[in-house]
Formats: C-alpha cells, structure tokens, sequence
C-alpha cells in the first residue's frame, strides 16, 4: 500500500496550517521531481507474520536505512566521502515523503532481496527497504509484486508498550490496512528521528532502533495529539481523508 504523507512535526490541531502539505495548490514538494522509499515484507501464505510485528520491523527498517552510511550525505561522513545511496536519499526527502509497502513470498522474495536494501527481522516478520527510487522507475523485480494482500492480524494481543522506551502510537479511530499502517509506522519512526540528536540517534541505533507500536484509548490519543510530539498527517491519497492525523512519533528523548 502506498502512503503519500509527509511526516514532518506539524502542530496537533486538526486544521492543516498555512503552509500545510494537504493544500490543493502545488507546493515545492510537489514540483521536485518524485521519488519513492520500496518496503518489501516476506508473507508466505501458511505463516504469515503478525500485524504489530510488521508495523514495527517496518518502522525499524525505515530507521536503518537512514541511518546507514550509504545513505549519509558528505556532511555527515566527512572526508570519506557521501554514500552510493545519499543523493536519492536526499532526493526523496525534498519531495513528498512517499513510502510503498508490497508483499513477497517464494521466488519473488528470493529476487527482491538479491536487490541493493536492507532486511530488517522482527520476532518473526521480515522486511526489506530499498534505497529511494523515482516514482515511475521500479526495478522490474520490485513492480510486479502486488500492493494488495498485506492484511494481516494479530493471534494475540500486542504486548504493551515499554513506557521507557520509544513509542509510535497509532490513531484509534482510523482503519487502515496492514501496508497502510505499515507505511505510517515508517512515517513516525523517521519523524522520530528527524527530532533527534546526533548523540540521541546514536544511541538509538547503537541499541538496535527498539520501538514499540501501540494503539491507545481515545482519551490518551487526545493527550498524545495535544503534547508537542511529531504527529504524521496524511495526504489522504489512498485509505483515509486527507489531513487525518495518523501516528504520533513518542520517543524518551522527544517528552519536553
């Protein structure tokens, strides 16, 4: 599923402000050429992963990718020079913030992991992220895998989360399909990580990117969204209305 939102740490209110990204009008981001982040997770029919497990080894995905030294830019490495990956990285980040979950199963999985990315496990589920690629430039591998049949579920309730520890708190009262949510859990994790720190997000990826992902009650939701934490706001482009606010990125580091 595809997600068009661009994370970025908007206000909490309801209303997109006046430099939103939900306007009609084309914004810069619009006019830069598009790029894509591909997310790929491993479903084989008989054992399937658990949804919560996707969603966070989807986030935790999104987090090593940015963090990996192929995506970092001269700035970040020094004198080594940037990485293979930081100019499509950068483009995509001047665009709209677009990440793409599809599924894989058997031989399908087999070829998109000989691709360049990254797999990141869970406790079972698999997931491989791909450096950026222009919306209309899939590697062929990547294209004819469907979009559809990420729905999964969860046998058992997810554990609760570590309140020590970071959280991406997912909107109560907005369905959304297992790719979707998958893409937003994405969404939050790099907005986390955007607030950070250089010495926080070394921490965090020294740690190994542990993250949780929750849904509260609609009375914490109301807290959560009136805090000043990063809140994803989605373009409303596929599954749910435009400006709907869909995770909010809760990180220790982040709790002013």
């Amino acid at each position: 599923m595809s997600s068009d939102s661009i994370p970025e740490p908007l206000p909490a209110a309801p209303e997109a402000s006046g430099d939103s990204p939900f306007r009609t009008e084309p914004t810069p981001r619009d006019e830069a050429p598009q790029f894509v982040l591909p997310l790929v997770v491993h479903i084989e029919k008989t054992d399937p992963p658990a949804r919560n497990d996707a969603l966070v080894t989807a986030a935790r995905a999104v987090l090593t990718l940015l963090s990996d030294p192929r995506s970092l830019g001269e700035e970040e490495v020094g004198s080594e020079g940037e990485g293979e990956w930081a100019q499509a990285v950068r483009d995509w980040q001047d665009a709209r913030i677009r990440k793409v979950v599809r599924r894989a199963r058997g031989a399908e999985w087999r070829k998109a992991s000989a691709l360049p990315g990254i797999t990141v496990t869970g406790e079972h589920a698999e997931v491989r992220v791909f450096p950026p690629v222009p919306l209309d430039g899939w590697p062929k591998e990547l294209a004819k895998l469907q979009v559809s049949g990420t729905d999964l579920d969860d046998p058992e309730a997810p554990a609760m989360p570590d309140p020590a520890g970071p959280v991406l708190w997912m909107n109560p009262d907005v369905g959304m399909s297992a790719g979707k949510a998958m893409a937003q859990a994405g969404h939050g994790a790099q907005l986390a990580w955007w607030e950070l720190s250089d010495t926080e997000r070394k921490a965090w990826r020294e740690a190994g990117f542990p993250l949780s992902v929750s849904t509260p009650d609609a009375a914490h939701w109301s807290v959560l969204t009136a805090s000043g934490l990063p809140v994803v706001r989605d373009a409303g482009f596929t599954e749910v209305a435009p400006g709907s606010c869909t995770v909010v990125a809760d990180h220790p580091a982040l709790r002013r």
